[in-house]
């Protein structure tokens, strides 16, 4: 049976109905920040497809493959478009996949990683906060996959597996027009029941895209080049056989992936790096520094309290070591002194 509820009215306008427009207002006054983190080998259009998402040109020099070790460029641009304002930082690695011996190949990728939360941790533990602090924490990590048509490298695996747990991977296949569309998707199905089958785990989109979901990863191709088809300007890659569209659904998935990147899960993407990875990153650090919630008797206690019972353990410490010092000096006082009395004797 339905209940009689009764529905009474409100008499006047409250305004916190506009919310909502002063967070937005405050935001666009402040600017927003992206930082992506872009891994593949030399030459594969790491540059080429940040310029075509951004629609702009970064400047920025060419690398070479001669690196005798892997290494990271990060650079920092602003950006504008309508009134909005990104910060955008982009890091990409250098010499990656160059190397005769790849075995640490992707420990400069951890360790950057590793500084930029160890950076946001230690402004979170000042006395005295900067406000202004400017978050480089990477968002989302491009990972550029060769279009070999066949499975992963093993370098791919060993970095996916390595980072998976710090970053959100997005993987990409570069290049997507040098492999035909019947190949693309099988190489496409290849590369996820390789993922599944290590273990890698790649970032999850929110639950409703799971259209976008079932085409990963990526197949993309980057230019920044216009080419006339018909009688419109499109940006494309002119070949013998006809004209590849960046822009169109049927050519390739840049159009996907800018819309998922960009305009749907950008606050997902910097959401999931501080509520997942970053909170990882920062219960293993307070661990080790000996900081837990609860006490021996299960009870709640108090970061204060931590800390007495670390300073006085440290002084207890250092007490015992100062002791040991002494009796060993004072040892080696006797020995000398016994010495100087037999050499007295002699």
């Amino acid at each position: 049976e339905k209940e009689n509820i009764r529905c009474l009215t409100t008499l006047g306008h409250f305004g916190f109905e506009c919310l909502p427009y002063q967070l937005v207002n405050r935001s666009m006054q402040h600017g927003f920040s992206f930082n992506v983190l872009c891994v593949g080998e030399t030459g594969i259009g790491k540059s080429t497809l940040i310029n075509t998402l951004f629609n702009t040109n970064l400047k920025d020099t060419k690398s070479s493959h001669f690196y005798p070790n892997v290494g990271l460029k990060v650079l920092t641009y602003d950006l504008q478009e309508s009134n909005v304002q990104l910060k955008l930082t982009v890091v990409k690695t250098v010499g990656y996949g160059d190397q005769i011996n790849k075995e640490g190949s992707y420990q400069p990728i951890i360790d950057y990683i590793d500084a930029q939360f160890e950076a946001y941790l230690q402004e979170e533990l000042k006395i005295k906060r900067s406000f202004k602090y400017q978050d480089t924490r990477i968002h989302v990590c491009l990972y550029f996959i060769s279009p070999t048509g066949h499975a992963l490298k093993s370098l791919d695996l060993l970095t996916m597996k390595r980072i998976d747990n710090k970053v959100n991977i997005i993987p990409l296949i570069a290049k997507a027009d040098t492999v035909s569309k019947n190949d693309l998707q099988k190489f496409k199905n290849k590369i996820m029941s390789e993922l599944i089958s290590n273990g890698i785990q790649i970032y999850q989109f929110p639950n409703d895209d799971e259209t976008t979901t079932g085409m990963l990863p990526f197949a993309v191709v980057g230019s920044t080049d216009e080419v006339k088809v018909g009688k419109r300007m499109v940006r494309g890659r002119h070949y013998p056989w006809g004209v590849l569209q960046v822009e169109n659904e049927n050519h390739c998935d840049f159009v996907k992936l800018r819309d998922m990147l960009l305009c749907t899960n950008m606050e997902d993407l910097k959401e999931e790096t501080h509520v997942r990875h970053y909170e990882c990153y920062r219960y293993s650090k307070l661990q080790k520094m000996g900081f837990t919630d609860v006490g021996p008797d299960n009870q709640p206690v108090s970061f204060q309290e931590i800390y007495e019972a670390k300073r006085l353990e440290f002084h207890d410490q250092c007490q015992k070591e100062e002791e040991e010092l002494k009796k060993r000096f004072m040892q080696q006082v006797k020995d000398r002194e016994t010495a100087f009395k037999d050499a007295e004797k002699e």
